[in-house]
């Protein structure tokens, strides 16, 4: 496993994501309801519940799919609420599906390509015209692919369609094609779903190595607590889109209020 992450512009920092007091209603539904927590810059901050509890309408505030009501989310001194989505993805906000959305005849490498789209400086005419500017970039966006490759663990899958791998890979790749995007912050919802245990706990190695190798800040909501209790380092418990609880795994995990709403509906 062999990545670094790409060097950040002179005079920057890794930023905390800061979320405060986000309300989301639909047609008089509060759907979240004043929810507060903080990413530290290179942590793993997950953000559990029961079902119905508020966890994928969070992702689509962070990501810019929903707009609060009221609340505000900023990653460092950058306000993020009310931006679009390709905006917030812009300033290093990449995510991953529950579902795959991968394109089904696409390379692997095509499919981790799409991740670098935002960080290509080459016009339209000068990739057209194959100039050698153009060129030259297009080698080394193809480089860092193949070190993002590597570092999943699918350098020999490359030239294969992304839609004839198995589920776990399929997940993998997905996990790369953000990673492509050199995130501040990756969200990654429920990335071990539907797998196998050997998938399981490859995919979990290389979150963590995401975490360990890159310094990137990861938001992650799963239902595999044993997954949530090895990676994080901090969690935000919602119930009925309310924060009910928060604070490092083993604080969480002995909370009564999230063993009477989270764990104890899992027994």
């Amino acid at each position: 496993m062999r990545a670094t992450q790409e060097a950040a512009p002179v005079g920057t920092a890794p930023a905390a994501l800061d979320v405060r007091d986000v309300t989301v209603r639909f047609a008089g539904l509060t759907a979240l309801d004043g929810i507060s927590f903080t990413v530290e810059p290179g942590s793993v901050h997950a953000v559990i519940g029961p079902n119905g509890a508020g966890k994928s309408t969070c992702f689509n505030v962070l990501s810019g799919v929903y707009r609060a009501a009221s609340g505000s989310v900023r990653l460092g001194t950058t306000e993020l609420t009310g931006m679009a989505p390709h905006r917030i993805a812009a300033l290093g906000v990449a995510r991953t599906f529950q579902n795959i959305a991968l394109p089904p005849h696409a390379t692997v490498a095509d499919s981790l390509l799409l991740g670098r789209h935002r960080l290509t400086r080459a016009g339209f005419l000068a990739s057209g015209l194959r100039l050698p500017s153009a060129a030259r970039e297009a080698a080394r966006h193809l480089d860092r692919v193949r070190e993002i490759a590597e570092f999943i663990g699918l350098e020999k899958e490359l030239d294969r369609p992304a839609g004839a791998l198995p589920y776990g890979q399929q997940k993998l790749v997905e996990l790369g094609r953000a990673l492509c995007m050199e995130p501040q912050v990756l969200l990654l919802d429920e990335p071990v779903a539907g797998m196998t245990a050997d998938e399981r706990r490859r995919t979990a190695a290389v979150v963590a190595g995401v975490r360990k190798s890159l310094g990137i800040s990861i938001v992650l909501v799963e239902h595999d607590m044993g997954v949530v209790m090895r990676l994080a380092d901090a969690v935000t418990v919602l119930d009925f889109g309310r924060r009910i609880a928060g604070g490092t795994p083993a604080e969480v995990q002995n909370d009564p209020a999230v063993v009477q709403a989270y764990l104890g509906a899992q027994e």
